[in-house]
């Protein structure tokens, strides 16, 4: 059963906050407060809490991205699905779509989202039809443990979990029961497909190739 969300403690939500090292970890933050952070460091809000983000990816990492960006953006040209990467905002309303009552705000590395109606000029306000993370030294407990809980809650059909230092993709998806099943690990020389779009196909050597 989902957690209902946290109530924020009573903070100027239009005080702008020039530095990261100015925000109290023991506090809850809304995405009224995260607006007005106007420090370059990237964070996420998880439930309310602030998670800041590793430093600008690595070449590896971008790389990973880009081969599997472009040929989602391919398949998608002439379709009603959109697919947008970071930093790309996407809020997980509870009830309220209100910027005050919004307590979770990530930015996978990349989604796929289908129903227009969720994206607007600051990104997406609901759940994606996809996610994928792409996993980095130092993140790996944080994409596998809260967000993929966040994913599921919220109703994220279809979450690929990507390892740069295994070179493998792990694809969960949603079932009837609202919980992710995960499938087998892929691995180079294999293809993966997506439930979500059917008829796309992407080869893992194709994703991984010269990354040295």
């Amino acid at each position: 059963m989902s957690q209902p969300e946290p109530k924020p403690y009573p903070i100027r939500e239009d005080e702008p906050v020039l530095q990261f090292n100015d925000i109290d970890a023991s506090l809850t933050y809304s995405y009224s407060n995260y607006l007005n952070w106007l420090f370059d460091d990237r964070v996420e809000l998880i439930k309310g809490k602030v998670f800041k983000m590793s430093p600008a990816p690595s070449r590896v990492h971008q790389e990973i991205s880009r081969n599997i960006f472009n040929p989602l953006v391919n398949f998608l040209n002439k379709e009603k699905c959109k697919a947008y990467s970071a930093p790309f905002d996407v809020r997980f309303p509870k009830e309220s779509k209100e910027d005050a009552d919004v307590f979770t705000v990530l930015q996978p590395d990349i989604c796929v989202v289908c129903d227009k109606s969720k994206l607007d000029d600051r990104g997406c306000i609901g759940a994606p039809d996809l996610v994928v993370e792409i996993l980095s030294p130092g993140n790996n407990k944080k994409e596998l443990l809260h967000k993929y809980r966040v994913y599921e809650e919220f109703g994220v059909k279809e979450y690929w979990v990507v390892s740069q230092s295994d070179q493998s993709i792990l694809i969960y998806t949603l079932n009837e029961m609202g919980r992710f099943q995960p499938s087998k690990i892929f691995t180079l020389s294999e293809k993966i497909t997506s439930s979500v779009l059917p008829g796309f196909e992407l080869a893992l050597d194709d994703v991984f190739e010269d990354l040295n």
